[in-house]
């Protein structure tokens, strides 16, 4: 066996969950080692939809250019019966939400992943393996010891933890023998990519789910110069039915002229919502898909999962250190599993009028929908729903995303402080006991002209922001303090 390898965090799987998770980690002085099966970033679309909270979190380390340069803000999403009348209909409101990012974008996944390596390249704390399968690993009292394989044989890797990002299929979570809760969807969709011809950018600007009992559709736009169909398959159908050039023509062609399109995928999937039961065992957690996955009607599959690794990262990284007890990462599961499930709850819910293909039912449901008139139909983007456990200091904003400040000379808090805790202040004080951890910001340093911290502050001293960019409360700066060293040490329930 070849030379050990020794890190602080091993993570299997380098799509963007892993690939954040190991960046996030490595700015906050730990090693990672990473391994991928793959040998090469996959080349087509998968992920379609990034809302502006991720597309921060994104820019944290710094790959949201890239992102953003091969994205589209999506300006309105409607559902539409089968004679095309709206059923219900959201529109953002704004053009960039407080973080500073469209509040909803589609955009093109291949080139989020070479943004995260090109990161990832140039960060010298993360050793990533391509082509490398985790194979097997045994937990201690300290950590893992795994074996890992590529075309030179097995070699053994030492961690303190070992994160599974590895999808779906997840070879960290069956090792781990962790069973999936079936939250209740399990439907069989056709999913097409194209790429548009003679340089035409866009066919729509808008998301469509077209809700025809005959055959529910999805239309999306996917960037610039692309655009996806999903086909619910019908019943008794199979992938041979609807795969080939032919079948393929036939289904796009109510929607726009086949000649006029490449065909880059082509893929039957099932739209499924489960859960882990167990998102950790000791220092085995998982992230992503392999926790849990959610039928595509809200586009926060991985947007999910790039939360999971920002909320991960800091609890690890104060473990590690000794800045927080083990029991922190008791708090991973607890504040990101109902999150996730709240959002998976709506996708379910929006999935499930779509995919209705009984013709009654479908009149029902029209029937009940149309009747308030069609301005009444149209609503803004609703907000996703905030934390709702691991908020230790009680207030109406504490578990919302926090706005992105800009200081006074015009740069971004985020790019001066980075991947660490912050507090704003009224005045900034003696605090040196926060500012080992974080960093402490005077109202007074903001660009506020848009007047969200002082609408947030209101008659509150201070705010606390967690590293994900989550509020952990608002009130007296030492009362919020106190709380923030009790939640890291565990002397407070979750």
């Amino acid at each position: 066996m070849a030379a050990r390898v020794e890190t602080d965090v091993l993570i299997a799987g380098l799509g963007p969950v892993g690939a954040m998770l190991a960046l996030l980690l490595a700015r906050s002085g730990l090693t990672v080692t990473v391994v991928e099966r793959d040998s090469e970033v996959y080349p087509l679309p998968r992920a379609a939809h990034i809302d502006h909270e991720v597309m921060r979190l994104l820019h944290l380390v710094g790959a949201a250019d890239p992102v953003l340069k091969a994205s589209s803000p999506l300006p309105a999403y409607e559902f539409r019966n089968g004679a095309g009348a709206l059923l219900m209909g959201f529109s953002p409101g704004v053009e960039d939400a407080p973080t500073g990012f469209p509040p909803s974008s589609m955009f093109h996944q291949p080139t989020l992943e070479h943004g995260l390596r090109a990161a990832i390249a140039n960060d010298p704390r993360i050793d990533a393996h391509i082509n490398t399968a985790l194979t097997t690993f045994t937990a201690t009292d300290d950590g893992v010891i795994a074996t890992i394989t590529d075309a030179q044989g097995p070699r053994e890797v030492r961690a303190k933890f070992l994160v599974g990002c590895d999808g779906g299929a997840s070879v960290v979570r069956k090792l781990s023998q962790i069973a999936l809760d079936d939250l209740g969807f399990d439907e069989p969709w056709l999913v097409i990519d194209t790429v548009l011809k003679n340089n035409v950018q866009a066919l729509s600007a808008i998301g469509l789910q077209h809700c025809d009992p005959r055959r529910p559709v999805t239309s999306m736009p996917m960037g610039p110069g692309r655009h996806r169909w999903e086909f619910m398959m019908l019943p008794g159908e199979t992938a041979d039915d609807v795969m080939s050039d032919e079948a393929l023509n036939r289904l796009v062609a109510p929607y726009a002229d086949p000649a006029s399109l490449t065909i880059e995928r082509r893929a039957v999937y099932r739209f499924h919502a489960v859960s882990a039961q167990s998102w950790r065992k000791s220092r085995v957690l998982l992230c992503g898909d392999a926790a849990h996955q959610m039928p595509p009607f809200m586009g926060q599959g991985l947007c999910s999962g790039i939360r999971d690794a920002a909320n991960l990262a800091w609890k690890i990284a104060a473990v590690h250190k000794g800045e927080a007890a083990p029991s922190l990462l008791d708090t991973y599961q607890s504040e990101r599993e109902p999150h996730v499930r709240a959002i998976t709850d709506i996708a379910v819910f929006l999935g499930r009028i779509v995919c209705v293909q009984n013709v009654d039912e479908a009149a029902a449901r029209d029937a009940q929908m149309t009747t308030p008139c069609e301005a009444d139909r149209v609503s803004m983007l609703p907000p996703l729903p905030g934390l709702g456990t691991g908020i230790m200091a009680g207030h109406a904003s504490a578990g919302q995303v926090a706005p992105a400040p800009r200081l006074c000379d015009g740069r971004r808090l985020d790019d001066v402080i980075g991947y660490v805790p912050f507090l704003i202040t009224r005045e900034k004080g003696l605090l040196s006991g926060f500012a080992a951890q974080g960093r402490i910001i005077a109202l007074s340093e903001i660009d506020d002209a848009a007047q969200h911290w002082s609408k947030l502050l209101g008659d509150n001293e201070a705010i606390l922001v967690r590293p994900d960019r989550f509020i952990f409360g608002l009130g007296a700066t030492r009362d919020l303090l106190s709380h923030w060293d009790d939640y890291l040490q565990s002397r407070r329930a979750a």
